[in-house]
């Protein structure tokens, strides 16, 4: 038999962390996945984790566990697929280290991921915008703070992990003024910052002076924001920009709505794709084409491209009120 504990502990710091060098976030995402998933197995065969064989892991217990997951603890496909990401990775390295579970292990492999269903993404008009931002006091050092960020984010389409990782040495502010993120995958990136968000990043600097090193926002105990403040702090200013601006109620707004809010900003201001994917830190250009999708506006202009002759440019209008009231429905 082989225990699962020295075989886990040789595939983070043998596999993960020393040769494929990969980055913290992905070390915690794994740790959670088989923390979730020791647990699980506990409860369902009533074995101590530490004494857990790779052999108790078969198909049907890591089946149990992906619907448990979905199931209980109410995760989404996306997650639940990660979730099985890792365990696979942890089932290809014991399958070098002991062929002798190749049955188990190869069972556990030909799981398949769930398809997901893509849905377009949702994105800011520049009405909604301006409402945004004009939502914070700027009488306040959180409002002033707060407007900050959200032009940073809108202006840059940094992750929220980038954001909250931004020191004051990260941006530029001279002749060519840009902000410096280490992103996801361990690729480093310039974004060149327009003047709007760089006098409200300069007015920020120059109200809280500190080190290079000092992050670039904090919070009241001068702490870095966390991602959970980031979606705070959103979510505070969408409900007081929704007063101003009513068609905010009707999009989910997430801290990675502001991220496709700059990519569309780029793409209907007919800016290159490969061009948007460097900015975005894509790694491929086809997670950048998902933007095409979402912009109707592009959509339409491309059909008055292929109108046939003698017919007039845009869409259908019924001529008739009760026509239009037909097509409503």
């Amino acid at each position: 038999m082989t225990r699962l504990a020295p075989l886990l502990e040789e595939f983070f710091t043998d596999r993960l962390i020393n040769q494929r060098h990969v980055s913290p976030n992905t070390i915690a995402a794994y740790r959670d996945t088989f923390r979730l998933l020791v647990v699980f197995t506990h409860d369902t065969l009533g074995t101590q984790p530490c004494d857990l064989d790779l052999a108790d892991l078969d198909a049907t217990v890591i089946g149990g566990f992906l619907t448990h997951l979905e199931t209980e603890r109410g995760v989404g496909i996306r997650t639940r697929n990660a979730r099985l990401t890792a365990i696979r990775s942890l089932f290809q390295f014991a399958s070098y280290r002991h062929p002798e579970h190749g049955a188990t292990i190869s069972r556990v492999l030909s799981i398949p991921p769930k398809r997901t269903e893509r849905a377009i993404v949702t994105f800011l008009t520049k009405d909604e915008i301006q409402a945004l931002l004009d939502a914070p006091d700027p009488s306040t050092r959180l409002g002033r703070r707060d407007r900050a960020v959200l032009a940073l984010d809108i202006q840059t389409g940094l992750r929220v992990s980038e954001l909250v990782g931004l020191t004051r040495g990260d941006i530029e502010l001279g002749t060519g003024a840009h902000v410096r993120c280490h992103g996801k995958g361990r690729k480093d990136r310039i974004t060149p910052l327009n003047e709007p968000t760089r006098q409200l990043i300069g007015h920020w600097l120059d109200e809280h002076p500190g080190t290079p090193s000092d992050p670039l926002f904090t919070g009241p105990a001068g702490k870095a924001l966390t991602r959970d403040a980031i979606r705070r702090v959103l979510d505070r200013h969408i409900t007081t920009a929704t007063t101003n601006c009513p068609s905010l109620a009707a999009k989910n707004i997430t801290p990675h709505t502001l991220r496709h809010t700059c990519a569309m900003g780029l793409l209907q201001a007919g800016v290159d794709l490969a061009v948007i994917a460097l900015w975005l830190g894509h790694e491929d250009i086809r997670t950048t084409q998902i933007y095409l999708h979402a912009d109707l506006r592009l959509k339409e202009q491309a059909l008055d491209r292929t109108t046939p002759p003698n017919t007039p440019d845009g869409r259908y209008q019924p001529p008739d009120p009760l026509l239009a009231f037909l097509e409503s429905l």
